[in-house]
């Protein structure tokens, strides 16, 4: 079975993200020749010389008219090596809601900087935004290069540029790749016009990228989702525990421990879909079956007993406000949704507002409005079972929702306990 990466594409207006994942899919005969007909089809209404391959990727109207990205567009391709799911999503400042949204669960964020513009504003945003979300590995695509007779020089000032900015954030994997997504220089194949750079091209370092140690296979993390009992003549006495592998593996034998109830038992067994199993890791989604009759129900959490998640009501969390409508403030009252549990939660208080920009943070701020992004403390009336976000993406982040509405209004990523 090949291996899925997943990654989010982000970059300023007119940088070329949609032509790159165009170019992307075209180059790497991922399209169907119905798609290439209708890009081609709507090229020409448009007046141009050749099919617009960003046309594969803006989908909305409003997009293809104002030729920006606005909303968050999926698109899946495989070689033989890998499998992708890419997140192309917006440059613009108020789309930084579909941004982090795109992004939360990507392996790998394309930053795309013009290679005439350099490193602008919005290109320091979204390597800080990947920086907090944990994205694993950075590249920045240097694009446009034909526009600057591919020169070696250009390349390395915003390589140099980036590279005194980026040491200010939490990256782990820096690569720094030039390439024109409209010629496909450097984007499938290596590039005649850049013998000057020995790295790979985009996408052979996209297949080759070491993904398998990003993942979480210490903690042993499982949310229960729901409670399976057939009571069928078959299943007469079958109780499971369904649910997604958060982080870390499950073996039958393994002792393990319910919260909140504390009490110990072991695994008898894990069955899948396809059968049983003699482990299960994240993000398969399976069902334990266990050796005592414990009260188990959706939202509990089953870890091993010397290795827990933190247990608290009070969180320190970093969040981004994706409402238009409310704003968040010290005193809202919201739902929220961890894992598989939920409960009703109350801001005490707005810490700062961060200005992505510019990293500053405001202390005096006292509302988050939407697209920004502030530190706060929450009280929840249950309590939560999490790890801090660094540490697990899965088991450190939640979602706030407006309870009269039911609109998702905030994404966070927990700091720890206050």
């Amino acid at each position: 079975m090949s291996e899925l990466l997943r990654f989010a594409t982000a970059g300023s207006v007119d940088d070329g993200k949609s032509t790159l994942i165009g170019r992307l899919l075209f180059d790497s005969k991922s399209i169907f020749e119905d798609q290439m007909a209708s890009v081609a089809d709507a090229s020409e209404r448009m007046g141009l010389e050749g099919p617009n391959l960003a046309l594969l990727t803006d989908g909305l109207r409003a997009e293809r008219e104002q030729g920006i990205t606005i909303d968050v567009a999926y698109r899946y391709f495989a070689t033989p090596k890998r499998k992708f799911i890419i997140a192309d999503t917006p440059g613009h400042v108020q789309y930084t809601r579909n941004m982090v949204t795109g992004a939360s669960t990507a392996d790998l964020a394309i930053v795309l900087i013009d290679a005439r513009k350099g490193v602008l504003e919005q290109s320091r945003r979204h390597a800080f935004i990947a920086s907090l979300l944990r994205i694993p590995h950075l590249v920045i695509a240097v694009n446009k290069m034909d526009l600057v007779d591919y020169s070696e020089d250009r390349f390395n000032e915003i390589v140099e540029e980036f590279g005194s900015f980026a040491a200010k954030l939490d990256i782990s994997d820096l690569t720094f790749i030039p390439l024109s997504a409209l010629n496909g220089d450097n984007v499938v194949t290596r590039s005649e016009h850049m013998t000057w750079f020995e790295g790979s091209s985009l996408l052979h370092h996209l297949e080759t990228v070491h993904i398998a140690s990003d993942r979480n296979l210490i903690d042993a993390r499982f949310p229960v989702q729901c409670v399976l009992r057939p009571q069928t003549e078959e299943f007469h006495d079958y109780r499971g525990y369904a649910g997604r592998v958060a982080s870390g593996v499950f073996r039958p034998g393994d002792e393990v421990m319910v919260l909140p109830s504390g009490f110990t038992t072991k695994i008898k067994r894990i069955d899948t879909f396809d059968g049983e199993v003699d482990g299960a890791f994240a993000p398969m989604s399976v069902t334990l079956l266990l050796e005592d009759e414990i009260d188990i129900s959706r939202g509990d959490m089953i870890c091993r007993p010397q290795n827990q998640p933190t247990s608290a009501q009070d969180i320190d969390a970093m969040v981004c406000w994706l409402a238009d409508e409310t704003v968040l403030s010290a005193g809202s009252k919201l739902s929220i949704k961890h894992t598989t549990r939920t409960a009703r939660a109350i801001v005490k208080n707005l810490k700062y507002r961060l200005d992505i920009n510019s990293l500053h943070r405001d202390e005096s701020a006292e509302t988050l409005q939407l697209n920004e992004m502030g530190r706060v403390s929450i009280r929840t009336t249950l309590p939560l079972f999490f790890d801090e976000y660094r540490r697990s993406r899965e088991t450190g982040s939640f979602i706030l929702i407006d309870e009269a509405t039911n609109a998702t209004v905030g994404a966070g990523m927990i700091l720890g306990e206050t």
